[in-house]
């Protein structure tokens, strides 16, 4: 199933390299650009220096001239409207709205009509909406997501950054998505709400896994471990800390501590270490 994001006369060149950005970092690569001020748009310095290397969107990106030639392969329809109407469609939150949008594809009982929610106030754009399944190049949750509902496709549309988007193309849409902000201040800028609708839809999809940053660190064995219990008991000796004529449970308690750190092979010899600085630093004052 397609997942498309839709700029709708989009008059700021940055915006579209923010869009492109904030989409590949969430595994989407659909952009369609309806109509913009700039008709090399996808080629100005601006745009690709805000993309910060997602070049390949910018490059499979289309431009046409009407929305009805962006919705192609797309048959569900995602407003992203901040300014209230007199009627429309119904206003979700995303993580609402996917939820609902989800169980209905996959043939489970969709919840109820959500509620409507606040609009979203976005710093010269819309309330943004969130993509949809798999399509070439995504990662999604799965082929029963993917395939089910009868959903050929899900395109999140966005207006103008100064107007918005047009009366004529919210009616056509299945739902007005709006991100849950402060009641005080909801300003979002274009791409900071593509980036929230995005990470919104991809975590319904499954999301991706978190990589840990640094390497899993080695434990020290229980040998290492007893090795340096030793040192430390020999050195709380000469400080004067344990008495071995009454040692009680000290060394178990401090065994137990160590079990519970789970100290690595470098932080033994750190321990081994303090233990030796504690000895010398005994017999130096004797």
């Amino acid at each position: 199933m397609k997942t498309r994001f839709i700029l709708i006369q989009t008059s700021h060149a940055g915006n579209v390299g923010a869009a492109a950005r904030a989409m590949k970092t969430m595994g989407f690569g659909d952009l369609v650009l309806v109509a913009p001020r700039w008709a090399n748009v996808l080629r100005r310095e601006e745009t690709i220096q805000r993309a910060s290397g997602a070049l390949d969107v910018l490059e499979n990106a289309r431009i046409v001239e009407t929305l009805d030639e962006a919705l192609d392969g797309i048959s569900h329809l995602c407003a992203t409207a901040m300014t209230p109407r007199d009627f429309g469609p119904p206003t979700r939150s995303p993580r609402e709205h996917f939820e609902w949008l989800l169980q209905r594809r996959t043939g489970m009982e969709a919840p109820a009509e959500p509620s409507p929610l606040a609009d979203l106030a976005l710093e010269g754009a819309e309330p943004v909406v969130p993509p949809a399944a798999r399509e070439e190049g995504d990662q999604g949750r799965g082929d029963a997501a993917a395939t089910g509902g009868g959903e050929t496709g899900v395109a999140f549309l966005f207006g103008s950054e100064r107007f918005g988007m047009a009366n004529e193309d919210v009616y056509r849409c299945h739902v007005a998505l709006s991100i849950p902000t402060n009641p005080g201040f909801g300003s979002l800028n274009l791409g900071a709400a593509i980036q929230v609708i995005a990470y919104e839809w991809r975590l319904a999809l499954g999301g991706f896994p978190v990589r840990d940053a640094t390497p899993a660190p080695s434990r020290a064995d229980a040998a290492q471990v007893a090795g340096m219990l030793a040192h430390w008991e020999r050195a709380l000796v000469d400080i004067g800390f344990l008495d071995p004529a009454a040692p009680k449970k000290l060394m178990p308690r401090l065994n137990q501590l160590f079990n519970r750190a789970q100290p690595t092979p470098e932080e033994i010899h750190i321990l081994r270490g303090v233990a030796k600085a504690m000895s010398e630093a005994a017999q130096a004052k004797r």
